[in-house]
């Protein structure tokens, strides 16, 4: 894919309405189609855990990643039941991911796009989990996970978002058709908050 692709295919990707094979589309660029897409399911109903069943209608996972190093990476579609969710609420979304990863074998990370009934805007987001082994008091070790940041690893997208840091962001990976990218790569890529219009407003205003 050259550069001119790629920017075009990030642009109709993020400016506009989530559309599901769209995103699939970037999803297996980004990723050099180096994607399993043999275990995917969809899931609704009484398959949400009732922790989370007023926030999530539907999950999806399109399929998995598995990276250089042998990180597991599990891509994921995540229909939200308020469309304010996707400004709100971000915590109980990563809970969600985190509760999803540790059942599925202790999957490394997830590529998640979250939307609702009003596509319009979409969030795409990326969470880790970190394990690590650790005594407990009576002296027995268990395994300890460890979260990344909702709010730093996240972009807000769509129709009506400006997702200029998100497309500056992935344009490098999506452009690097030589490699795979590994985990620490992606974390990357999602590690920078969007400065937003408030915050020029804001600037401006003390200034």
């Amino acid at each position: 894919m050259t550069k001119r692709e790629s920017v075009h295919l990030i642009s109709e990707t993020f400016t506009k309405p989530f559309d599901e094979s769209r995103f699939v589309r970037f999803i297996r660029s980004l990723l050099n189609d180096e994607i399993d897409e043999s275990k995917y399911f969809d899931y609704y109903g009484n398959y949400i855990p009732d922790a989370f069943k007023g926030h999530i209608k539907r999950y999806k996972r399109l399929g998995t990643y598995t990276d250089p190093a042998g990180n597991k990476i599990d891509i994921l579609t995540v229909h939200l039941a308020r469309h304010q969710s996707l400004w709100r609420a971000r915590t109980t979304q990563r809970n969600f991911i985190a509760w999803y990863l540790k059942k599925r074998n202790e999957k490394d990370a997830a590529l998640v796009a979250y939307y609702t009934d009003e596509p319009e805007d979409w969030r795409f987001s990326f969470v880790r989990m970190e394990y690590s082994q650790e005594l407990d008091p009576s002296g027995r070790v268990r395994v300890k996970e460890q979260l990344t940041p909702a709010r730093r690893y996240s972009f807000l997208v769509g129709n009506n978002e400006p997702s200029h840091t998100a497309q500056a962001q992935l344009l490098p990976l999506l452009s690097d058709t030589q490699n795979t990218p590994t985990i620490d790569e992606i974390e990357r890529a999602f590690s920078v908050e969007a400065v937003t219009e408030r915050f020029y407003r804001e600037y401006r205003g003390l200034f």
